[in-house]
């Protein structure tokens, strides 16, 4: 009689411990990170909203259709079937876009490479990330639901960047998404010039011994990758392993896509001019003088991703950073997104950017694809996140007004099918309205990364 209690005992432990997160109130942040019990296999409509797939045009009356992390379907009320075992959720009232994309920012308090070298492609972020970082949850309350973090500007090679969904998680390998078949990369190479890196050696004192020094490195990078080649002939001849020469040869091989921190204009043609020379694929990134250029920009086919600020303020090679660079690159027929560069702007502001495109001339088309599948295509990624397609990952947010007004306010975030912040949770409001309180100490002084973290 006792053993058989004490086996009643253990059953009703599992039982509640299976089921508890299912008693939790929607949108809970729990312990560690996690939001919300990660499945959901019952099919989810939401009905009554205007979606804006960017794919095609906004939906008046749409139907959306989730289950299982991907999106089923997708389409105007009256054409869209609904599963009879559905839950359908009534979100008239409601814009629903794709969730955010972010091309370039340093949220979750990683950081890059040291002073001991200003070339440092074997440095992985990854490997300093908190899953854990409320910076995470800030950028989540914005509708961002997918970010390529960052390491620092102040090197000519700071490290190798990394592409995140936001998912609740206790490890960052489970917030990785990787961009090839064997799953071994899951970012690019941050690369820039300019200003940032200019001091003393080992550092390079010019602009000129910048690029000379790049050079050098692709160079001896193309000689490894030969010796890696007549090592697959002849194991004999097979180089010995080298971090930073690795990286470099997935650059060469177009697996690793360079992100170049670039701001004057003659800067942006240098960094066009070093691609060109080594073959490999970059994204342009800030270019504040991309107006001056637009047209080289263009058809040189790397896309852009531009930062726009509010206040003056910043370094002198980034005084001519103006909103109209966004149009002038659209006009000029480059693909451009915007980033948030969070800290130097505030992810939670992110559909602001966009809002400032349309402001200086840009299409609201070409402003809403900046923040969603312009940057998903700059990060390989645009094949499962940036627009709301059937078979595509279940990213999407909840606004309660136009997307480009300053009243608008992002409601619910959702990834892969889970709500992962709601404005209406009182735990969670914080994040989305609160100020260094919230959030202090988990900043990171990034562009000079002798001074370490923010406090």
């Amino acid at each position: 009689m006792i053993n058989r209690r004490i086996l009643w005992m253990a059953v009703a432990v599992i039982v509640m411990q299976l089921t508890a997160g299912l008693w939790m109130p929607a949108g809970s942040w729990l312990p560690g990170g996690l939001s919300e019990v990660w499945a959901q296999e019952k099919p989810l409509a939401f009905t009554g909203a205007e979606i804006v797939p960017v794919s095609g045009d906004p939906i008046a009356d749409g139907v959306l259709i989730v289950q299982n992390g991907k999106i089923l379907a997708v389409g105007a009320a009256g054409e869209v079937d609904i599963p009879r075992d559905a839950e359908v959720r009534d979100a008239s009232g409601y814009v629903i876009m794709p969730g955010l994309v972010d091309s370039h920012s340093h949220i979750g308090q990683g950081d890059g490479g040291d002073r001991s070298s200003a070339l440092h492609p074997d440095v992985r972020i990854m490997d300093t990330i908190r899953p854990d970082s409320d910076t995470f949850k800030k950028a989540i309350a914005g509708g961002i639901t997918t970010v390529n973090v960052m390491p620092g500007s102040g090197h000519l090679m700071s490290g190798q960047t990394v592409y995140l969904k936001l998912r609740p998680a206790n490890t960052i390998e489970d917030m990785l998404l990787y961009v090839d078949e064997e799953q071994t990369i899951y970012g690019g190479l941050k690369m820039a010039n300019g200003t940032n890196s200019l001091r003393n050696p080992p550092f390079p004192g010019t602009r000129g011994k910048s690029a000379a020094m790049v050079r050098s490195l692709y160079i001896k990078a193309q000689e490894y990758q030969k010796a890696l080649e007549a090592g697959a002939e002849d194991p004999s001849k097979m180089p010995k392993r080298d971090l930073q020469m690795e990286t470099l040869v997935e650059v060469l091989e177009g697996k690793r896509i360079v992100h170049n921190h670039t701001h004057r204009h003659d800067d942006i043609l240098t960094s066009i001019r070093l691609a060109e020379e080594f073959g490999y694929r970059m994204v342009l990134h800030h270019v504040s003088e991309a107006a001056y250029v637009a047209e080289e920009i263009a058809e040189s086919g790397f896309p852009a991703s531009i930062i726009v600020i509010d206040s003056p303020g910043g370094k002198h090679e980034a005084v001519n950073l103006k909103f109209e660079m966004g149009p002038a690159l659209e006009k000029a027929g480059a693909l451009v997104g915007y980033h948030t560069d969070d800290g130097i702007t505030d992810s939670r502001l992110f559909l602001r950017s966009a809002a400032f495109g349309v402001r200086a001339g840009m299409s609201r088309k070409t402003a809403i694809e900046a923040v969603t599948i312009a940057n998903a295509k700059m990060m390989d990624l645009g094949d499962r996140v940036g627009t709301l397609e059937p078979g595509k990952d279940a990213d999407f947010i909840l606004l309660n007004g136009d997307p480009l007004s300053t009243y608008t306010h992002v409601t619910e975030t959702w990834i892969e099918g889970n709500k992962v912040f709601d404005r209406n949770n009182e735990e969670q409001l914080p994040f989305a309205t609160g100020g260094p309180d919230v959030f202090r100490g988990t900043g990171y002084g990034h562009h000079d990364h002798d001074h370490g973290r923010a406090q």
